[in-house]
């Protein structure tokens, strides 16, 4: 994991870890600065998630839902407002971009371990059964195929005791089977956990979330009535 995404994740759960168990997002603003003029991508954004309930985040390319994730796990802050972390975060699933690729995924997968302060033995073996990577593992992470390394993020994110995952678009990788593995260990095994999930896919949020935000043009509504949130979401 390279420095900017530790010292971001992690200074973001030392920050509100004395809270309720919740995670919640306060009038969360979002600009950039761009040649043309500043652009608000997220316009006062209100939810909160505690723990074994789902948001899914819904909108079109551009409404803002990547970014969302990205402020949720720290790996930005937002231009005001706060986000409190009263739950132990994820990095976003599948994020496979923060490993250090002159490393091996076994020493990828220690430092996540001391980083987190998780027993190396047990995380390795889970990792190594779930991802399916073999002797793969032994081998520098530049060396992987986007597959490979998407399988490796995947395992290693669910392998860490995390109390609330973050999803961004990836919630099942791989061919068939495997996608249904990942389905069945993210939903099945793990409904006590909050999820926070941006995704495409209106039947994975009538069949999993227990709410859903609906952006556009940045601004958003939370909606308890999931079915109707999707009806929404598809007349956009």
């Amino acid at each position: 994991m390279n420095a900017v995404f530790v010292a971001n994740h992690a200074g973001a759960e030392v920050e509100d870890e004395t809270g309720p168990p919740v995670v919640e997002a306060i009038n969360i603003i979002k600009e950039y600065h761009t040649e043309i003029g500043t652009r608000r991508v997220l316009d006062r954004i209100n939810f909160r998630v505690g723990a074994g309930e789902r948001l899914g985040i819904l909108g079109r390319n551009g409404a803002g839902k990547s970014t969302l994730i990205r402020l949720v796990a720290g790996l930005e802050r937002p231009t005001s407002g706060h986000i409190h972390r009263g739950l132990r975060m994820s990095w976003p699933l599948a994020l496979g971009g923060g490993f250090d690729g002159d490393l091996t995924g076994y020493d990828n997968i220690r430092f996540i371990s001391r980083l987190y302060h998780a027993p190396f033995r047990e995380i390795f073996d889970y990792v190594a059964d779930f991802s399916e990577i073999g002797s793969q593992l032994h081998m520098p992470v530049r060396h992987y195929s986007s597959g490979m390394r998407m399988r490796l993020a995947f395992a290693l994110s669910l392998a860490i005791d995390f109390e609330c995952l973050v999803i961004d678009e990836v919630i099942m990788v791989g061919d068939a089977r495997f996608q249904k593995k990942c389905e069945r260990e993210v939903f099945e095994s793990r409904q006590d956990r909050a999820m926070i999930m941006a995704v495409h896919s209106t039947e994975i949020v009538n069949h999993y979330c227990s709410s859903a935000l609906v952006l556009v043009g940045g601004r958003g509504r939370v909606f308890d009535d999931v079915k109707f949130a999707t009806e929404i979401y598809q007349t956009l």
